[in-house]
């Protein structure tokens, strides 16, 4: 698995469907040129990073602490506080790092940021008429 080119394509697919929430996307590196994250700086001043590892291990991570004291984030890391979840080691956080919950978010790259950014989508643009 090519992580460059999942970011790339990720980078590609947001500029095409998702400028309405995201007003910037790049790539972090490392000093030495290894790809870390995407990150993806969103209209209401929260950022989401998108991390990807050889080994199969990913995380979809929205940062709103400093808007509304919240974090959303899909990730499989096998924490055993989730085992009981339905698709552990897959699970959510649904507001906070305390609030895990069952994760249905696509093991396909694309189709996961797709979903991921479609959700907030509704949060950033729902929140906007309140």
């Amino acid at each position: 698995m090519d992580i460059s080119e999942i970011y790339e394509k990720q980078i590609q697919y947001v500029q095409q469907k998702f400028m309405d929430i995201a007003i910037h996307a790049d790539v972090v590196y490392s000093e030495s040129g290894i790809p870390l994250k995407l990150r993806l700086y969103l209209i209401d001043g929260s950022v989401i990073y998108v991390f990807y590892s050889v080994t199969g291990k990913y995380s979809y991570h929205w940062e709103r602490r400093i808007i509304d004291g919240t974090i959303y984030r899909h990730d499989n890391a096998p924490h055993t506080k989730w085992k009981d979840i339905k698709t552990f080691p897959k699970h959510f956080h649904d507001g906070s790092d305390s609030n895990g919950k069952e994760s249905l978010i696509s093991e396909e790259p694309l189709i996961a940021l797709d979903e991921f950014l479609n959700f907030a989508r509704r949060k950033i643009i729902g929140g906007l008429g309140e």
